[in-house]
């Protein structure tokens, strides 16, 4: 267990962080209603509409899913990481067992990798 890791400033950071991500979530929905076809106001499958119209509602609607898909990972992640305050393991990387620097954990609270481990796992994806 790391003893050097203030878990209630994370905690904090991280339910912060939390806040922030389902309120972009929120916000696009409320964006979004309904779907691309609502949207346009016609049926996007016909060859009557403007091919310009459709392709930016369409970009903007695809954008928009990218978004909330981040924004659902990070969520996610972040309920990992107040799940390792709870049980003690936050604050050391999942790979090599070694502490995260406070530098990191600072700059992307909800990590589980040292900058190392981090680097080597981007290197590979």
């Amino acid at each position: 267990m790391t003893t050097s890791v203030d878990f209630d400033r994370y905690r904090s950071l991280l339910l912060q962080e939390r806040e922030r991500a389902v309120a972009a979530i929120e916000h696009i929905h409320h964006e979004n209603p309904g779907s691309l076809e609502d949207e346009t106001g016609e049926d996007t499958s016909g060859v009557d509409n403007h091919i310009g119209d459709v392709a930016t509602a369409t970009f903007d609607r695809e954008f928009d899913y990218t978004l909330e898909d981040n924004a659902e990972a990070l969520q996610g992640a972040i309920d990992a990481a107040l799940k390792r305050i709870d049980d003690g393991s936050y604050g050391r990387c999942r790979i090599c067992g070694r502490e995260i620097t406070p530098e990191r954990l600072e700059a992307r609270p909800w990590t589980d990798l040292c900058i190392d481990d981090a680097r080597r796992e981007e290197r590979f994806s």
